[in-house]
């Protein structure tokens, strides 16, 4: 694939993004249109025409002099003007040519729908190389090819034969779509029409020959207009341009809700390390989503759900819940989902008790608060109670379970009026209600403001989405110098001693240690390092020295550190005769502590992705790993501690010494800055494990791996 600059101008665009032209068009050429409005090359004529498109329409058809009504030109180079976008409906025999006479008319961007490309095999991978370098050459940008094209609501602009518009139009509003999969942004525009979410631009990227996802991104977080970007992709393939689309997006707080599936175009790793066994590739996007503050889906309907949220606007302060209901099942319901998703149903101060209960004595003075059926005599409990809520107990958010008592005739009306009263000064906060109900009915709620769910699940998970966008907005990004090393790591493996090295170099901390070939030089070193000693083979060709008899621990002194010598090299020349050795490293014992894994393996996609988590098996077992990718700053690692269990045990947890958690946080800044400055020639780092001793003591790596890229890729 070309990579070509997202903001260049051309001839056509002059300063402008291209994608404001082609996303914004004033005139729209349709190679091959059709007068069948049933057909592909016909069907988004017709959407035009129904959208009632501002600018104007030129179909491109050498056998008819109208379609649909509309004059016929039998090439786009016989157009009256250059039109702002091409929508090619024609096979991909006649695609080459259609993209130069556009790059002849002056076209900079062209819409392929057809198919049959990479998504087929070898002979169409190498078809979209070849429309991919003309279209490069002669600057034409592209969407697809096999996508089903882009829309711009809010001018008429429907540049799509997608079937998802067939029951009707989309009305502008603030969701964007931008999806790999035409089918499924489809299906999530459908779902936002049912749902009365306006959708201003929806963007299908398909083969991504040359626009992606992430430059849909880019250019639609900069849109006044959109206050969500739905998103789908099934891989991506340039790591630096996605994550600054998502940056860019974070920076001007706009929401990103990623459904991600599938596997990525990184291919296969050989997982050499216990970090790349950590580091799968599924879990290195889900870390790139969450560092750059896009929220990542799991079903369709939590992404549906999180836009929903988010094009109201109002988000809440911290994650405070407070929990307003009719019957106390539903409460406990509410509590239980807000304990799974991360929200605080704090108790209500004193003050807000003694109220609740002068206002209702039969009901509860507490949060979640069950205002029982009592209300039903008096509305203006519910009222006084949201009233309560709110201003006493500041909670950032409430959910109000109603059952489907606001859709009876009896109370539906006054039901309202008195939740609208109860939240008016506190608009500035998501209030939830969980109910059933007519359409009118939920429609009048929405209308009013408040966010409506069936399921008290949905509801809270989200509200905490909604918390999870304005943490991720609140963070403070440190620019970091990306450091270069004139050190190369070489070609061949790297040995235990000489991992250490250079690693301690970097800022790693290191205990005493010394590589010895014979008696003399362990006695010298015994002198120098305090016992007691662990002591290894040392050679770049054995990788689990501990299987075949190469360690031993807690040698006693300097005789017993002889012995172990002798007895590990008659051992290994046994296990590994073919081995080549470079001696025995001696090193000091290191206290008790807590023992933590820090590695870096080297994403083709992404560059140096770092991970921390518990030593051993514990993180592999249980998944309690926080991950990130780059140059890691010093907040960025207090973050990826306080993300996995480690930071309890740091903190002292039951009568535990706790850890230095700085020293913890030194280590690995250290080590994502060794990876970042070799981040060229680095196929993984592993510290398994760092040692970290009580509070103010510090840290100390007992094992390290460095294995360059051409290692690795070799085996």
């Amino acid at each position: 694939m070309q990579t070509r600059s997202a903001t260049a101008p051309s001839a056509a665009t002059g300063s402008k993004h291209f994608l404001d032209r082609a996303l914004r068009p004033q005139s729209v050429a349709i190679i091959g249109a059709s007068n069948n409005t049933e057909r592909i090359s016909g069907r988004a004529l017709h959407y035009l025409k129904s959208a009632g498109f501002e600018g104007r329409i030129y179909p491109v058809n050498p056998k008819r002099s109208t379609v649909q009504g509309l004059p016929a030109f039998a090439s786009v180079t016989d157009l009256p003007e250059s039109a702002d976008i091409a929508l090619i409906c024609l096979g991909a025999a006649h695609l080459l040519d259609a993209v130069n006479e556009c790059a002849d008319a002056g076209i900079g961007t062209a819409v392929i729908f057809a198919a049959g490309f990479a998504e087929t095999g070898a002979k169409g991978r190498a078809a979209q190389r070849e429309l991919e370098a003309v279209a490069a050459q002669r600057g034409v940008r592209l969407f697809g090819p096999n996508c089903l094209g882009v829309m711009n609501s809010s001018i008429g602009f429907m540049g799509t034969f997608s079937s998802a518009f067939d029951g009707g139009l989309p009305k502008p509003g603030g969701v964007a779509i931008v999806s790999q999969s035409g089918a499924y942004g489809g299906h999530l525009a459908y779902l936002c029409r049912r749902l009365n979410l306006g959708v201003s631009y929806w963007m299908s990227t398909g083969n991504e020959s040359d626009i992606d996802v992430a430059e849909c991104i880019d250019w639609l977080a900069r849109q006044d207009d959109v206050s969500v970007i739905l998103a789908y992709a099934e891989g991506v393939t340039d790591g630096a341009r996605f994550t600054s689309a998502l940056e860019n997006a974070r920076r001007r707080h706009i929401p990103i809700v990623f459904m991600k599936v599938g596997q990525s175009a990184i291919g296969a790793r050989a997982a050499q390390s216990h970090t790349d066994s950590l580091a799968g590739e599924d879990a290195i996007f889900d870390a790139v989503l969450r560092q750059y503050g896009a929220y990542r889906a799991t079903t369709t309907q939590e992404q549906i759900d999180v836009a929903y949220a988010c094009s109201r606007g109002v988000y809440p302060a911290e994650r405070s819940l407070g929990v307003v209901t009719v019957s106390g099942g539903f409460g406990v319901q509410l509590c239980d989902a807000a304990e799974r998703h991360n929200l605080d149903v704090a108790p209500l101060p004193k003050a807000g008790q003694e109220k609740l209960r002068q206002i209702n004595p039969m009901g509860s003075d507490n949060n979640p608060c069950d205002t029982t059926a009592n209300w039903l005599n008096d509305t203006s409990l519910i009222t006084q109670t949201l009233e309560v809520m709110y201003a006493e107990g500041g909670y950032s958010s409430i959910v109000a379970a109603l059952t489907m008592l606001p859709d009876t005739p009896a109370f539906g009306d006054q039901v309202r009026q008195a939740i609208t009263a109860g939240t008016a000064d506190f608009f500035d906060r998501p209030t939830v209600l969980c109910m059933e109900a007519r359409t009118s009915v939920i429609t009048a709620y929405e209308d009013d403001g408040f966010l409506v769910y069936d399921d008290s699940e949905r509801a809270v998970k989200a509200l905490s989405a909604l918390s999870f966008f304005v943490e991720a907005w609140g963070r403070h990004t440190h620019d970091v110098d990306t450091i270069e090393s004139s050190d190369s790591l070489g070609d061949r493996a790297l040995s235990e001693f000489e991992s250490r090295l250079r690693l301690e170099a970097a800022g790693l901390p290191m205990l005493p240690s010394a590589l010895v070939t014979s008696s003399d030089e362990l006695s010298e070193a015994t002198q120098a390092i305090p016992a007691p000693y662990a002591i290894k083979i040392v050679s770049a060709e054995i990788a689990h020295k501990t299987e075949i008899g190469g360690v031993v621990l807690n040698v006693a002194d300097a005789a017993s550190a002889e012995a172990a010598r002798c007895a590990i090299v008659d051992r290994v020349s046994v296990a590994a005769p073919d081995a080549l050795i470079d001696g025995v490293l001696i090193t000091a014992m290191a206290p008790e502590g807590i023992e933590v894994i820090i590695g870096t393996t080297n994403d083709p996609v992404f560059g140096p992705v770092t991970v921390v988590g518990l030593g051993g098996t514990e993180a592999e077992l249980y998944g309690d790993i926080a991950m990130r990718i780059g140059r890691i700053d010093t907040t960025q690692a207090h973050e990826m501690i306080s993300e996995t269990r480690m930071s309890d045990l740091l903190d002292g947890f039951r009568g535990h010494p706790g850890g230095d958690r700085h020293a913890l946080v030194r280590a690995i800044v250290a080590v994502s800055s060794f990876a970042d400055a070799h981040a060229d020639e680095l196929g993984s780092v592993e510290i398994n494990p760092l040692r970290v001793l009580p509070p103010g003591q510090g840290a100390f790596a007992l094992d390290a791996l460095v294995i360059p890229s051409t290692v690795r890729n070799a085996t």
